[in-house]
């Protein structure tokens, strides 16, 4: 819909990733000047500076980590700034990356680039044996930032295998753009990270992209749209506009048929600045796992749109939390759980565009990893379909149950 009055601006942090792509698309493909926002998008290094500058208020919102929000609520690893998250921006698009030399250790093992997770697991416990036997050095293993869902899956992933993340491999925090350098001077031997950096460490022929994020947890949850906790009382007509527009964008995005055009905006130098043909491999789902390998096609390798993919779930705020609790970032209480019950509005999703049309889910919540194929759910209109959700071990997680899914794991 045309807006004819006078543009009113936002400015919007984010991080040169593929998964930016709404918010980019918003603004180059005129969702957001159609609400009548004139939207500045400003790239940043390190998702600290991201959280930093939402926090200062010289941002209005941006592309976070979706645990960042639920971790600047509750004070941890920062000051305590409430923040929210009433728009998700995408599921999947992350992977881990191995060294050439680790891999190749892998495959002594059994491990293949086809493998599946577990399998790719049980031969990296063996190289890390093998190492402690032969007295080297533990592994050093990067992720982007401490409350992200990178460190979170690979932890997971890691722990299910056998092996213990912090006593086994050292964790670092590397800025994502950081990572391919990192590797290829051989100062890490692996990172978790969103694409293209994988793919761009791929075709420099420093790295396997050895797992990804949908083979852990098929359409698990990665970036949101944080704000500050005030912004949608204070700013109620800007707020709404621009949930009208990434809506709008979101949808866009997500047609495979745009993917090309989407490629290339994302490619312009002040957005990713990677080439379209790397970026276009996450839009599509049309994965290197090697170089000079044959391409892949992974379902759900990054998901922009489609199955209620910018429902705001609070199921996915509390596995969160459930993995802050289980790696000793925060301890756990009924009243802290109540508290992230708040970060994560699908009220105000629902507010804002069930006025566009759009279906939308009657629940709130769900068991996350229940869905084994696409499910028709309740929605407004009737029956909506979500795409399969599995865990790569089986586990299910229940939000009603959250003390009991962490109890569970017995680290």
């Amino acid at each position: 819909m045309a807006h004819s009055g006078k543009a009113r601006h936002l400015t919007l942090g984010f991080m040169p990733l593929t998964d930016s792509a709404t918010l980019i698309a918003a603004k180059e493909k005129g969702f957001a000047a159609d609400e009548g926002l004139d939207l500045t998008l400003m790239r940043e290094t390190s998702w600290a500076n991201i959280r930093d500058r939402v926090m200062l208020g010289h941002f209005d919102a941006a592309h976070m980590l979706g645990p960042m929000p639920v971790a600047s609520t509750l004070g941890v690893g920062h000051v305590d700034v409430p923040m929210i998250a009433p728009f998700s921006l995408s599921l999947g698009g992350n992977a881990i990356t191995l060294s050439l030399q680790v891999f190749a250790a892998m495959e002594r093992e059994g491990a293949t680039l086809r493998s599946e997770p577990a399998e790719m697991g049980k031969a990296l416990v063996q190289v890390i044996t093998r190492r402690r036997a032969d007295g080297l050095a533990p592994l050093t293993l990067a992720v982007v930032y401490p409350y992200s869902g990178h460190n979170y899956e690979l932890r997971y992933w890691l722990s299910a295998s056998g092996i213990h993340p912090d006593n086994d491999v050292r964790l670092i925090v590397l800025p994502p753009s950081f990572m391919g350098d990192a590797m290829a001077k051989g100062q890490i031997d692996g990172f978790c990270a969103g694409e293209p950096w994988n793919s761009l460490c791929v075709d420099a022929g420093t790295g396997v992209l050895a797992v990804t994020k949908s083979a852990l947890w098929r359409q698990g949850p990665e970036k949101v749209l944080g704000f500050g906790v005030d912004f949608p009382k204070r700013e109620p007509e800007r707020f709404a506009a621009l949930l009208r527009a990434l809506s709008r964008a979101a949808q866009w995005a997500g047609n495979p048929a745009n993917h090309g055009e989407l490629a290339e905006l994302l490619a312009r130098p002040g957005y990713v600045a990677a080439p379209a043909n790397i970026l276009i491999r996450a839009l599509s789902g049309k994965i290197l796992r090697q170089k000079g390998a044959t391409a892949e096609v992974l379902p759900d390798f990054l998901v922009l749109h489609a199955h209620a993919t910018n429902f705001p779930w609070q199921s996915h705020a509390l596995w969160f939390y459930s993995q802050m609790v289980r790696w000793g970032q925060v301890t756990y209480s009924a009243d802290m759980a109540a508290k992230i019950g708040q970060v994560y509005r699908p009220d105000l999703y629902r507010a804002v565009l069930s006025e566009t049309g759009i279906d939308l889910p009657r629940a709130s919540a769900k068991v996350e990893g229940a869905l084994k194929n696409p499910t028709g759910v309740a929605s407004r209109r009737g029956t909506m379909v979500l795409g399969p959700d599995g865990f790569f071990d089986g586990r299910l997680f229940d939000p009603d149950r959250l003390e009991a899914y962490i109890a569970g794991f017995g680290d």
